[in-house]
């Protein structure tokens, strides 16, 4: 199986509340959380949403970081309904150790086939991240 390069975001378009943004900021010095804003294109409109069983995995070893909170989508069973073009989101997980140099970003749900899936996330000295999903 072929694993394709993840696309990365340049300049994205994040909206995120001015007071939430300085929350998760001090939450990520003080927790070492991980913040992963998501740009999901689409050509008509469309509906989206989490599982709570998405994860971040480590490349070279068996950690798992997990999703703590979701910013501008629903959490399985809902659905958010977003028009066509860019709709951005932000995922914030738990910590990685500080040996992680690469993992991925999976989410583990019972359609597969439309499951978030970003490959081969190079870890940054910030542990914020831009991706298409």
């Amino acid at each position: 199986m072929e694993i394709e390069a993840p696309v990365i975001v340049r300049n994205p378009k994040v909206e995120i509340a001015p007071d939430l943004l300085a929350e998760l900021k001090s939450q990520v010095h003080e927790a070492g959380q991980v913040v992963v804003h998501c740009l999901q294109n689409s050509t008509e409109p469309t509906f989206i949403r989490i599982w709570p069983t998405t994860f971040l995995f480590d490349h070279h070893s068996d950690h798992v970081s997990t999703l703590v909170h979701a910013e501008n989508i629903t959490y399985f069973p809902e659905w958010k309904e977003v028009g066509g073009g860019d709709t951005h989101f932000t995922l914030v997980f738990s910590g990685l150790p500080k040996t992680v140099k690469v993992f991925d970003l999976l989410e583990q749900c019972q359609n597969q086939a439309g499951a978030f899936r970003v490959y081969s996330i190079l870890r940054n000295n910030t542990d914020v991240y831009y991706v298409q999903v």
